[in-house]
C-alpha cells in the first residue's frame, strides 16, 4: 500500500487537490475490478483544519494535520495561486515538513506552479523542474540554481517529480500510477480519463513572450529590434554594431537578461510569428516560412520542431480549423 499525502496549502487551486485524489481512488477501483489489491491510501493534509482555496471560492476540511503524518510514500504539492511570491510566504511552514518527509524516504511531486513552493525547499537545487510555461521567466529569476525544463510535461530525478502547466498534471499523475502499479492499470486509467499515455512535451502550447523585466536597456532595445524586424535576416554582428556593444559582452548580457542566446531569441521570435500564421491563415508552410525570413525548408522545419515540439504541418493541422 502506498500512502499518498496531498497537501492543502492556503490559496491553492482546488482542482489540483481534488484531481489527484480522484486519480488514485479511481486507480484503486480499476485494481479491484481486475482482481488486484488496492494500492493507494490517500489523505489530504494541511497546517489548518479549514483551508480557503481558489481565491476564496471554496473551503476544504483536510483529513489530517501534517504534524500527525510522520511518514508517507508520496507528497503532492498542488498548484498555487497566481501570486507565487505571496503563496510561498503564506505556506512557508510546509517547507520543513516536506524536506523531512523526503529525508525519511518519501517522494515529492509538484503540480503546475506548485513548483515554486517545491523549489523553495532547496531539494531541487541542481536538478530539473518543470512548471507552467507562462511562469518560466519568473521561475528562472527566483531559482537560478534549478534547471528549468519548461518544455517538459513530466520531470523525474531521485524521487522528485514535477509537471508542466495547467491540466498537464494529469500526465504526471498517470505516470505515477503506472510506476506504482503496472502498465495495464495505467492504460485503463488513461482510457477512463481520456488521457494520452506517455505525453511528455508541452512545447506546442508555449506562447513565446520575450523576458524584458531585466533593466538592461541595450538588450531590451535589441529585443524590440528583433521583434520588429524578424522577417529580415538579422545577424549577431549587426545587432552589436547597431547598439555599440562588443560581441562577447553583448552575448553574455543578452543570455543573462533573457535566458536565451541572441540566435535562440531570433529563432523563437520567428517561430512564434510562424505559429500564429499557421494557426490563423490559409498560407502554405512554405509561404509562412518565407514570411518569417527563412529560405531553407529543412532549417525551418528543424528549428520549428525543436521549439514548438511539432513539425509545421502537424502544428497547422492541430490548431488551424480551416485545414
Amino acid at each position: 500500500m502506498k500512502n499518498i499525502t496531498i497537501l492543502v496549502p492556503e490559496g491553492a487551486v482546488l482542482a489540483s487537490i481534488a484531481d489527484p485524489r480522484y486519480m488514485f481512488t479511481a486507480a484503486n477501483e480499476m485494481l479491484r475490478n481486475t482482481g488486484k489489491k488496492e494500492m493507494f491510501s490517500v489523505k489530504l493534509a494541511s497546517l489548518r483544519s479549514d483551508v480557503t482555496l481558489s481565491d476564496g471560492t471554496a473551503t476544504i476540511h483536510p483529513d489530517a494535520a501534517i504534524a500527525d503524518i510522520k511518514k508517507t510514500d508520496l507528497v503532492i504539492i498542488p498548484a498555487l495561486g497566481r501570486d507565487v511570491v505571496k503563496a510561498i510566504e503564506m505556506n512557508k511552514d510546509y517547507i520543513p515538513w516536506i524536506v523531512e518527509q523526503y529525508k525519511n524516504g518519501a517522494e515529492i511531486a509538484s503540480l503546475c506552479i506548485g513548483a515554486f513552493l517545491f523549489a523553495s525547499t532547496g531539494l531541487l537545487k541542481g536538478k530539473q523542474c518543470s512548471t507552467h510555461w507562462l511562469y518560466a521567466a519568473q521561475f528562472r529569476q527566483m531559482f537560478p540554481d534549478i534547471k528549468l525544463a519548461d518544455d517538459k510535461i513530466v520531470t523525474e530525478q531521485n524521487g522528485l517529480y514535477s509537471s508542466g502547466g495547467a491540466t498537464s498534471y494529469w500526465n504526471l499523475l498517470l505516470y505515477l500510477v503506472e510506476k506504482y502499479t503496472d502498465r495495464e492499470t495505467a492504460i485503463l486509467i488513461s482510457k477512463f480519463f481520456l488521457l494520452d499515455i506517455g505525453k511528455q512535451n508541452q512545447s506546442s502550447f508555449i506562447i513565446f513572450t520575450g523576458q524584458k523585466d531585466h533593466g538592461d536597456e541595450a538588450v531590451k532595445n535589441a529585443q524590440e529590434y528583433i521583434e520588429l524586424n524578424y522577417k529580415d535576416k538579422i545577424t549577431v554582428d549587426e545587432l552589436c554594431d547597431l547598439f555599440g556593444v562588443g560581441r562577447r559582452t553583448f552575448e553574455r548580457r543578452f543570455k543573462r537578461a533573457t535566458s536565451n542566446t541572441i540566435v535562440e531569441y531570433i529563432q523563437r521570435v520567428k517561430i512564434e510569428a510562424a505559429k500564429k500564421e499557421l494557426e490563423q491563415g490559409r498560407k502554405t508552410v512554405n509561404e509562412v516560412m518565407y514570411d518569417v525570413g527563412y529560405t531553407d525548408t529543412k532549417a525551418f522545419r528543424d528549428v520549428f520542431k525543436k521549439i514548438a515540439g511539432l513539425s509545421p504541418i502537424d502544428y497547422r493541422n492541430k490548431y488551424n480549423k480551416e485545414v
